[in-house]
């Protein structure tokens, strides 16, 4: 009886023990929240395969659960994250109208990058870096930033041939430097977030936006936009950034940490600029048969942005100074590693 009630106890043990070792082999589902639609680039080439190697790198301990809706609009989601509404979120820093990334601008100014990949690597080490991104983004944990494409000005009003052609139009941009640039140069800008664009197009609302090529495709805005200036190393770029809740990475385990810092940072700036050029290139072939006139910028405009582009990094890198840092050499170092001379 007595050796019974031993091998009855040890049951009893050997099965808490397995318990809690299945319970700690369950993983932590994160919550991340998607504004953009599913299918577009960002979402099906960078957030998917970034969640599959997140739960490759802790050999499942971490899973990440992409919802098919946002928990809120666009400019929202830094702050969804910040609060724990969701674990993590991406997004544009120019979505969030204060001063809190007043150092990610590096990555929003004209003559920036030819490429997405060289100027998401560069925007990494350089933001990520010597001006300390995680200092500006409290409450979270910085996992990625990356940029665009160059950005082009498309419209459906007439081609741009000298300065004066921007005046009156009125165009779609996602906020912060290229939003300042265009009212520089006579526009009338309106905020919104991408998804809307269409409907304000083919309505009339707007006659036109800031995107790089690819959105032509991915918005399918070619029957409302028949003029596209392209600008070297872009006209302006957005500055991206993916983040998860402070607490909630806190919450993990340093080999956690360590798995998904691994796939993160650098190697996600490289994914996610990869992803842009490739969407880059297929919208660029995609609108070959379609009404839209792609062009470069004459020079007499191309000399305009330049003039006002300075002034804008001038009063920036002032601004940044008084945070103890040197802009001015931030942005020509990130201009060296992107190879635009300017």
């Amino acid at each position: 009886m007595k050796s019974i009630k031993c091998l009855s106890i040890l049951a009893g043990l050997t099965a808490t023990a397995l318990s809690g070792f299945v319970a700690s082999a369950v993983a932590d589902e994160l919550v991340l929240s998607s504004w953009l639609p599913p299918k577009h680039p960002i979402v099906t080439g960078v957030m998917e395969p970034w969640a599959q190697q997140v739960a490759d790198a802790t050999d499942g301990r971490v899973t990440v659960r992409i919802l098919p809706k946002p928990l809120g609009p666009p400019p929202a989601h830094y702050d969804l994250a910040a609060d724990g509404v969701a674990d993590i979120t991406y997004g544009l820093h120019s979505f969030t109208r204060d001063d809190r990334f007043l150092r990610s601008r590096i990555g929003q100014f004209s003559f920036i990058a030819d490429t997405a990949t060289d100027g998401s690597k560069a925007y990494w080490d350089v933001y990520g870096g010597k001006l300390d991104a995680q200092a500006e983004h409290q409450g979270t944990k910085l996992l990625g930033l990356w940029i665009h494409g160059p950005g082009m000005f498309h419209n459906n009003q007439r081609k741009i041939e000298a300065p004066a052609d921007f005046s009156g139009l009125k165009i779609r941009t996602p906020g912060g430097y290229i939003a300042d640039l265009s009212q520089d140069l006579g526009i009338t800008t309106q905020f919104m977030g991408p998804g809307e664009v269409y409907e304000k197009l083919s309505r009339g609302v707007i006659d036109g936006v800031t995107f790089p090529i690819e959105a032509l495709q991915a918005f399918k805005l070619t029957d409302y936009v028949n003029s596209s200036m392209k600008v070297p190393g872009g006209i302006y770029n957005t500055s991206w950034f993916m983040v998860m809740n402070e607490d909630v990475w806190d919450g993990l385990s340093d080999e956690d940490k360590a798995a998904i810092e691994a796939v993160s940072g650098s190697a996600l700036a490289e994914l996610a600029g990869g992803v842009w050029d490739g969407a880059d290139a297929r919208g660029a072939e995609y609108i070959t048969d379609k009404d839209v006139e792609v062009y470069d910028a004459p020079a007499a405009v191309l000399s305009k942005i330049e003039e006002l582009a300075a002034k804008h990094e001038a009063t920036w890198a002032e601004a940044v100074k008084e945070t103890g840092f040197d802009g001015a050499a931030a942005l020509a170092e990130m201009r060296t590693q992107t190879g635009i001379a300017n």
